[in-house]
């Protein structure tokens, strides 16, 4: 398996930063690089399973399911079960921890893949998804 992480250390609570990114159903409401999602079936967006898909040009290109979500611990984790790229066995978690300076924000993943894909995965996840989001967060609690 391989491993990709970024964290951000943010001035504002855990409890102010869950209120914006722990909404698995709501990350194109404040990520500025991802398109809106919409929960299949249109259940409730933070129960295990749900799927958000996301879509460009009525399109769908990606879909998630939620595999856990708790509130209090301010984390959630997700498999990707729909993308363009040749990966598989794909965990994001997302999880936002108490910091002395307010919050360390993790983002990270394990997936599997061969070496070839390993600079795109990178590029699009790393870089791509999660260092704009943690941007975007920092930018918002400045």
């Amino acid at each position: 398996m391989r491993e990709i992480s970024r964290s951000a250390v943010i001035a504002a609570t855990p409890d102010k930063i869950w209120a914006v990114v722990g909404d698995f159903g709501a990350l194109g409401d404040w990520h500025p690089v991802v398109p809106p999602s919409t929960i299949e079936g249109g259940g409730d967006a933070n129960t295990p399973g749900a799927i958000r898909a996301f879509a460009i040009d009525g399109e769908v290109v990606s879909r998630e399911q939620l595999l856990s979500h708790d509130a209090d611990a301010h984390r959630m984790s997700y498999a990707l079960i729909q993308v363009p790229l040749a990966v598989t066995d794909y965990v994001g978690t997302l999880a936002v921890n108490p910091h002395p300076d307010g919050s360390e924000v993790v983002w990270s993943a394990v997936y599997a893949g061969d070496e070839d894909v390993v600079e795109t995965v990178e590029a699009v996840f790393a870089e791509g998804t999660y260092g704009a989001g943690l941007t975007a967060l920092r930018e918002r609690f400045a």
